[in-house]
């Protein structure tokens, strides 16, 4: 039987929910060191990154090896075109043999209902200017070619690029989903609760690896500003119903680190750091292959 989420009562109040919902919570801030052993037939390396934005001719580290590599959203500033061909550039010379990648709400062009409704915008109102990210400069024009981009995923060909959907690698179930409670007027953004709440149950049970952009309540989603940023519903929904080994995400710059409730791994990814300098080491982790399955 399915285990049926409700909406949570401080839905919109993340920081007063944390404040209840923690005092029946595990929680385990874990160092989560690179393996230093070679790669193992009998396991599956993942190399976790996320909140690259556009900048990874300024990453000062070597990319470790592995057989998957993860990307958890915003490896773009705005979507443009010409970013997501660079990405997608960057990823094919990268050595791992599979490439899993989702969008973040930085990837205005892959939001089909962001970019049409901004393009309606664009249409009917020329001076409009989409609210400027001061780091970026995202001026009106930057942000109307993104999303007048068409059938953008094209260009991400040396990937696997999950929207809502899933993909089975060596017998390991992963998700990746993009969305996240409102932020800031972006793509891929929904109202929490209800909204939200209906995208999780998207999840499949059997799901052993979960990427999303967004991180769950309480691990990984403190801001700067003291206040929570994490979705309730997907916390509980990863905590009682999908169970996944690892939860990745990204999302919240200043969350970068790896925590755990005890059972199931959360690991913020975010390879930039709250200046937007890639200076986070990517995460790695290394996971038993199932009964019956080679990596051959």
């Amino acid at each position: 039987m399915t285990t049926k989420i409700s909406v949570h009562h401080l839905t919109n109040d993340p920081t007063a929910a944390w404040r209840e919902i923690s005092k029946q919570q595990k929680f385990v801030k874990i160092n989560l060191k690179a393996p230093v052993k070679p790669m193992e037939q009998d396991k599956v390396r993942f190399v976790c990154m996320s909140d690259t934005h556009s900048l990874i001719r300024n990453i000062m580290f070597d990319i470790p090896d592995g057989d998957v590599f993860i990307h958890a959203g915003d490896f773009t500033k705005c979507g443009q075109r010409d970013e997501v061909i660079q990405f997608n550039k960057w990823l094919g010379s990268l050595p791992h043999r599979h490439k899993i990648v989702i969008a973040g709400n930085h990837e205005l062009s892959f939001d089909n209902k962001f970019a049409s409704f901004k393009r309606t915008l664009f249409s009917k109102q020329p001076e409009y200017l989409q609210d400027e990210v001061p780091n970026y400069g995202n001026t009106k024009n930057n942000i109307e070619d993104a999303v007048n981009t068409e059938n953008i995923r094209q260009y991400l060909t040396n990937c696997i690029y999950l929207e809502d959907s899933a993909v089975d690698i060596y017998g390991i179930k992963l998700y990746g989903s993009p969305w996240q409670p409102e932020f800031g007027g972006w793509a891929f953004n929904l109202k929490r609760g209800k909204e939200c709440l209906s995208k999780w149950e998207l999840i499949p049970e059997d799901t052993d690896i979960l990427v999303t952009h967004t991180p769950p309540l309480g691990h990984g989603d403190l801001a700067c500003s003291a206040v929570r940023a994490g979705c309730v519903e997907l916390l509980n929904v990863v905590q009682q119903r999908v169970k996944p080994k690892y939860h990745i995400f990204g999302h919240i710059h200043e969350g970068y680190g790896v925590t755990s409730d005890g059972k199931i791994v959360f690991i913020n990814a975010s390879t930039c750091d709250i200046n937007y300098i890639p200076r986070n080491l990517p995460i790695v982790f290394d996971v038993p292959l199932k009964e019956g399955y080679s990596k051959n």
